[in-house]
């Protein structure tokens, strides 16, 4: 009885860790949704707002922080297409990941990447994918897709990771989150935001909910002395203060260089797509505001005598937060200026699903609405 008694402890401790460590996985930021794909590619997307900054600082900022990661390395990583005007800039990168360390083993793969950023006035898209590993000195190779997407590395019921697998994905999420932290430093370029940004990236893996590579759009307020020192182009860092927040949120006497105008004073030709473009913003929490643009237009007009915005997009552009929205800001930025023109705060109303393969619309009554 003694014996059985041992063996069936040993086998509860050994049992244990692994219920919670699944536990642990049931709740956390690597299971699905976790590794993004497009297309059937593994392609981590992240978008940043920084408002009142414009293109050429943004790519400045973002080619100096690429150069530099990527020339630490010292290997074959490198900035290895830039575009100034097109404000593009592609990178291939190549560097240790640690699974685990001790004075008898390192546990490690080599993971090569492409790093590339698109640069905006106040956005910028940062993308890592084209995704490799070669593991025990180049034994063993493998690609992001065959790897740790969730088709192979979650169960069927996609609530756990499956084991041998997970650590691949857990590094390999974190390694991006480290990537995006570390871009959203360089735009901030403030020590104090840089040290909230690393208290968020703690905080943020502490709850181990969602990775912040896929927490939507991360908005960023930039230093407004370094603004002025570093912009080539005339910037007014106070025309629409976000300071992490929507219009929603943000006082009327705080948008300076704007005026309230009626809703009912709007008229059609205040946007005009082919001069401009409309940017629709959801939320109000700074790390996880949504910023899309209508990519396929847009146009104020009417119904039952109340304005109402109507914006377009293309059938591949995401838009489960806009249908789970009941309010958002609609901005209208003329060609060519880094502030908008119009600010609209609207509230959704009903709208149809559209036939497959055609633009889906949005309409929203406009409730208040400032005018530069």
């Amino acid at each position: 009885m003694k014996k059985l008694t041992q063996i069936l402890i040993t086998l509860f401790c050994l049992y244990l860790p692994a219920t919670l460590h699944a536990q642990k996985d049931d709740n956390s930021k690597y299971l699905a949704g976790a590794v993004p794909e497009t297309e059937g590619k593994v392609v981590f997307s992240k978008e940043f707002s920084i408002p009142g900054m414009s293109q050429d600082e943004i790519y400045n900022r973002m080619l100096e922080w690429i150069t530099g990661r990527l020339k630490s390395n010292n290997n074959i990583s490198r900035v290895v297409y830039t575009n100034q005007v097109k404000g593009q800039i592609v990178g291939i990168g190549e560097e240790w990941i640690v699974f685990s360390s001790s004075a008898l083993s390192l546990d490690r793969t080599l993971i090569q990447y492409q790093l590339s950023v698109t640069c905006q006035p106040e956005t910028c898209i940062l993308k890592v994918e084209k995704i490799r590993y070669s593991y025990r000195e180049g034994k063993e190779k493998y690609t992001a897709e065959e790897w740790i997407t969730d088709k192979y590395a979650l169960n069927k019921a996609q609530t756990k990771l499956v084991r041998g697998l997970a650590k691949w994905r857990r590094k390999t999420v974190d390694f991006v989150d480290g990537l995006c932290m570390e871009a959203a430093g360089t735009l901030s370029a403030t020590v104090k935001n840089q040290e909230e940004m690393a208290q968020e990236q703690k905080e943020e893996k502490q709850k181990e909910e969602k990775s912040i590579a896929t927490s939507g759009t991360m908005v960023i307020t930039p230093n407004n002395q370094l603004l002025k020192q570093e912009s080539s182009s005339k910037v007014n860092n106070q025309a629409v203060p976000m300071q992490g927040k929507s219009v929603i949120e943000t006082k009327t006497s705080e948008l300076n260089g704007y005026q309230q105008t009626a809703p009912g004073e709007l008229t059609t030709d205040m946007i005009n797509m082919g001069k401009g473009k409309l940017v629709v913003v959801i939320g109000t929490d700074q790390f996880n505001m949504t910023i899309m643009a209508a990519n396929a237009g847009g146009s104020l007009g009417k119904t039952s005598g109340k304005a109402v915005i109507y914006t377009l997009f293309t059938p591949d552009q995401p838009y489960g937060q806009l249908e789970k929205a009941q309010n958002y800001v609609v901005r209208f930025y003329p060609t060519g200026e880094n502030e908008p023109s119009i600010i609209m705060e609207c509230k959704k109303l009903p709208s149809q699903a559209p036939m497959e393969g055609q633009p889906r619309m949005y309409s929203g009554e406009v409730v208040k609405v400032w005018t530069k």
